[in-house]
């Protein structure tokens, strides 16, 4: 049973492949048909037909002949075989008594038209077809205009249009599956793309914000050490260690923001945690032992943000307090307060420096900070605004929402919320 099914896979698919064999071979099988039909004589008892009573003329095997190798190309020029068999048909039924079933080369032809064209197309063609089939049967054949003959050749061409059209309706069918299949494939690649790039951007957030926040630190570091490396020794050896730690916390934090590039079951996965407000206080030393005083003031310590909320506001915090080491100039202050408001928690980052408006746009030939940090806020559906302050100095200050994003993706709006999470 296995072998024949697969012999017939094997042959359905050979001639799915050579559609010329296969019509030459349909037109050898009806043209088998028509000869034996021509063949029979009707029982005059309503029993079984009778042979051997009946021989079809030359002229009748020509035209049938003639129809069935016309059915050769039914595929190629479909409307030509069906006006050529059609032809054949009603000289047949005009010249020879009795007729030989010519009309079957006639329906094949039919039955191919309406289940490769539109249905409009098969609607026109079948009724110009049952009408001209029929009329020519009723008014030049030998039988009556009402004998069961002529209603036959109605009822098969008009089963070949049905017959054609089911066929057509079901091919479109399926093929709008197939489609529709290959579309929904296209489009979880596409969101598997997206979702790589959104991915690529945040890990280059990371690993902006960790470079600029370092490499400030560690060139502030080696200028105050180069100016008291003669004179005050001990002072230059305390700041060539802090340059020493800053770039020992930038490796670190590269190793593992790079890390989670890694595909799975790569070795020497990283299993630090991302950094967040619960290590504030080592990143305010960190510009403390620079040179920056800085003050805290954070409500709600023992209320730890959300993870994306958390990793935000800590990367908020970073950035804004690089830029003031970086443009506020010497003799800067600045301030950090973290505030829990309701469903928001509001960062702001102030300092009373000197720096201009171009050292911190971007626009301006300054860098990417606050365009990072704008993309992160507006990633978590918050707000942040940045600029000078009144009276000098200049202003961060992002309000990030922990709860409505991050903690609730269920209700109206889930799909966009997690996009924003992404």
């Amino acid at each position: 049973m296995t072998t024949l099914g697969t012999g017939f896979v094997r042959a359905r698919g050979w001639l799915c492949g050579h559609p010329l064999a296969f019509d030459a071979g349909l037109a050898a099988a009806v043209l088998v048909c028509m000869i034996f039909a021509s063949l029979a004589e009707q029982n005059p008892g309503h029993g079984a037909p009778v042979f051997g009573t009946r021989t079809p003329e030359p002229s009748s095997v020509l035209l049938m002949v003639l129809a069935a190798v016309a059915l050769v190309l039914r595929r190629r020029r479909p409307m030509a075989v069906l006006a050529v068999t059609g032809f054949l048909t009603a000289t047949e039924f005009l010249l020879m008594d009795p007729p030989a079933p010519v009309v079957m080369s006639a329906v094949i032809a039919l039955y191919t038209i309406a289940s490769s064209t539109d249905r409009p197309t098969t609607w026109r063609v079948g009724i110009l077809t049952m009408g001209v089939l029929t009329g020519s049967a009723m008014v030049v054949g030998a039988s009556p205009w009402y004998s069961q003959e002529n209603l036959g050749v109605l009822a098969w061409s008009g089963l070949a249009c049905a017959a054609g059209d089911a066929v057509r309706s079901r091919r479109a069918f399926v093929d709008a599956i197939r489609e529709r299949a290959e579309r929904a494939e296209r489009t979880r690649d596409e969101e598997a793309r997206r979702r790589v790039a959104e991915e690529r951007l945040r890990i280059a957030r990371d690993l902006h914000d960790v470079v600029a926040h370092h490499i400030a630190l560690v060139n502030v570091q080696a200028g105050v050490a180069a100016h008291v490396m003669d004179k005050r020794p001990d002072q230059a050896k305390e700041a060539l260690a802090h340059v020493r730690e800053a770039s020992r916390s930038a490796l670190n934090e590269l190793r593992a923001t790079v890390g989670l590039l890694r595909q799975s079951g790569d070795p020497e996965a990283p299993t630090e945690p991302a950094p967040g407000l619960a290590v504030l206080d080592a990143l305010v030393e960190t510009f403390r032992n620079a040179g920056l005083p800085v003050e805290v003031a954070c409500t709600d310590p023992d209320s730890p943000l959300p993870a994306a909320a958390d990793l935000a506001a800590y990367r908020i915090i970073q950035e804004a307090l690089t830029n003031v080491r970086k443009h506020a100039g010497a003799g800067a202050k600045a301030e950090v307060s973290v505030v829990r408001v309701g469903h928001t928690a509001e960062i702001t980052v102030l300092d009373n420096g000197r720096g201009t408006d171009s050292a911190c746009d971007p626009a301006d030939g300054g860098g990417h900070g606050l365009i990072g940090m704008r993309e992160r806020v507006t990633a978590l559906g918050g707000t942040l605004t940045a600029g000078p302050r009144y009276g000098g100095g200049f202003r961060v200050h992002a309000i990030l929402p922990v709860t409505s994003r991050t903690l609730a993706p269920d209700g109206p709006g889930a799909a966009e919320r997690t996009r924003g999470r992404a």
